[in-house]
């Protein structure tokens, strides 16, 4: 491992997700269009849970979609919190989604403008697509199949040449892209993930190495271990996550379920080390379904901060 790393264990950045908050609230209204006082409200919960960084997560907030006067609102209210903002994700905005995808591209190419003007250095884009009214009745959306990426070679090549579009816009701006790593998307898999990124072949463009989108598959997959041999030279921006993961090898029963980041199947111990022999230097986001989610991601912070380097 190179001996210059960019961060230590007491200030790497870790962000707190905000996929435990919904955009639309239960009275109806969009988080878009609350007073800036109701963010400030939302953000005070991740302050005094002990972050510092956050990522918007557009689940929660589409800051490419607000207004100046709103964008500036809402810096304003994150500056306010004593949190900054490392990096952005987008969620269910597939470039290829066959209805949207032209207008999520669009969105894409303002959301890293908007990331480069408030100084975030990553945007974390994905292939996954809108859940089916069958994953948002379930307890947990992924014991249920949902949309997959056609096995069609048009189609991937148009979503390498979107999201090499995307790269190129991005290292003009100072941006790195992760991709994210989801099932039954051209990124669910890790040796297809690798080929993907490396049709983009582009040194600011690699993958968002969230191997707890694959565990979590109620089915076979690769080990942990070996899919981080293979993602870990492609890292960039992380979300990480953990589950519990149960195999019946006399029935082929499997059951997962959210787990803290140490206690889960994935040892991020070994899987950061590995990743950081191969050059990772980008910011961590953690995560958690089910519960407190944003107690858990607190929890999961406090554990990297033992185990980054010192």
């Amino acid at each position: 491992m190179p001996a210059t790393l960019p961060w230590n264990r007491h200030n790497w950045p870790i962000a707190a997700a905000m996929i435990q908050y919904p955009n639309i609230l239960p009275d109806g209204r969009c988080v878009q269009d609350v007073p800036a006082e109701e963010w400030a409200a939302t953000l005070a919960d991740v302050a005094d849970a002990g972050f510092t960084e956050l990522d918007p997560t557009d689940s929660w907030l589409r800051i490419a979609d607000l207004g100046r006067s709103r964008l500036d609102e809402f810096m304003g209210v994150v500056r306010d919190a004593g949190l900054t903002i490392p990096a952005i994700s987008t969620a269910r905005r597939s470039v290829i989604d066959a209805q949207h995808g032209e207008e999520y591209l669009d969105y894409s190419h303002r959301l890293i403008d908007v990331a480069a003007e408030i100084g975030a250095g990553a945007v974390s884009f994905g292939l996954f697509q809108a859940l089916t009214p069958e994953q948002k009745r379930a307890l947990w959306f992924w014991t249920v199949d949902g949309y997959r990426d056609p096995d069609d070679r048009a189609t991937w090549a148009l979503a390498v040449r979107r999201l090499r579009e995307l790269g190129r816009h991005a290292a003009d701006a100072g941006i790195e892209l992760s991709l994210e790593m989801y099932e039954d998307t051209y990124l669910g898999t890790a040796d297809s993930a690798v080929r993907f990124v490396t049709d983009i072949d582009l040194p600011n463009v690699g993958l968002n190495a969230d191997l707890g989108n694959l565990v979590r598959m109620h089915r076979p997959v690769e080990h942990w271990r070996t899919m981080m041999e293979k993602v870990a030279p492609f890292a960039r921006y992380w979300h990480v996550k953990n589950y519990f993961r149960t195999e019946d090898a006399t029935t082929g029963m499997v059951v997962t379920a959210p787990a803290p980041l140490e206690f889960g199947v994935i040892s991020y111990r070994a899987a950061i080390r590995e990743a950081l022999g191969h050059g990772f230097r980008s910011a961590f986001l953690v995560e958690h379904y089910g519960g407190d989610g944003l107690s858990v991601s607190a929890t999961n912070r406090e554990y990297l901060r033992r185990i980054l380097p010192r």
